[in-house]
């Protein structure tokens, strides 16, 4: 339950970061950006297998960069099921989701993977 809490906390820092750093990404305040995080979580682990597989022809065809656009559409969709999130177009939603990317995996590699040695 740590470790969940833990990458939501990381996941809500990547979009702080996103928010401080580009102008089209904003939120209400602090509770909107934990329940943001938690829900890009929640996206992410539902929608976002069913939309790759969807577009995995067009992901092939771009050479993976139509990932992207996915991922910016699940941080888009965070930002239409949460008032207090706001992602205005698909320039800061793609620059959101590669600031996010970076930070989560940052977070992955300080956390480990979780299984004892």
């Amino acid at each position: 339950m740590s470790r969940f809490l833990a990458r939501v906390l990381i996941a809500a820092l990547g979009l702080w970061l996103a928010a401080a750093l580009l102008p089209g990404v904003s939120y209400s305040g602090w509770l909107d950006l934990l329940l943001a995080a938690l829900l890009l979580g929640l996206v992410n682990a539902i929608v976002r297998p069913i939309v790759f597989l969807l577009t995995l022809p067009l992901t092939i065809l771009t050479l993976g960069l139509f990932l992207l656009v996915v991922n910016a559409a699940m941080i888009g969709l965070v930002a239409l099921l949460l008032p207090g999130f706001m992602v205005s177009g698909l320039i800061p939603g793609i620059l959101a989701s590669i600031i996010v990317g970076v930070v989560s995996w940052i977070g992955g590699v300080v956390l480990g993977d979780g299984k004892a040695d």
